[in-house]
């Protein structure tokens, strides 16, 4: 994922934490808050350790981003959001991942309108 779209600074993931809402389904939480004056969106992902060792939450990490990336065009813009993976992750293949996370921000209805993703 390109740098303007990275949500990086603990600051920032404080304030989505602390002012967002929040959307979930079983295997992702989203934590979204708008940013008015920014005129892309910014993506942070987060994995806990709880979910694995160091590998699998890198890979879980790489995967989710990769879904948002190749997709990006149908996010809601002027938004920060953060990804949190929760444990059932681990036994997802990348199609059944992508479902879930689609599912969940059409559940927080932050697609774009117009915009049907294929299954």
């Amino acid at each position: 994922m390109e740098k303007i779209y990275r949500l990086a600074k603990r600051e920032d993931f404080n304030k989505v934490y602390r002012y967002g809402k929040s959307m979930a389904n079983h295997q992702f939480v989203l934590y979204y808050l708008p940013q008015p004056k920014l005129e892309h969106f910014r993506l942070g992902v987060s994995v806990s350790k709880k979910v694995g060792n160091a590998v699998v939450r890198n890979r879980l990490r790489r995967m989710m981003k990769e879904i948002i990336r190749l997709k990006k065009e149908n996010m809601t813009l002027h938004y920060d959001y953060i990804l949190l993976a929760r444990k059932p992750v681990v036994e997802m293949d990348y199609a059944e991942m992508e479902k879930s996370i689609w599912h969940v921000i059409r559940k927080a209805s932050l697609l774009k309108r117009n915009d049907v993703i294929k299954k």
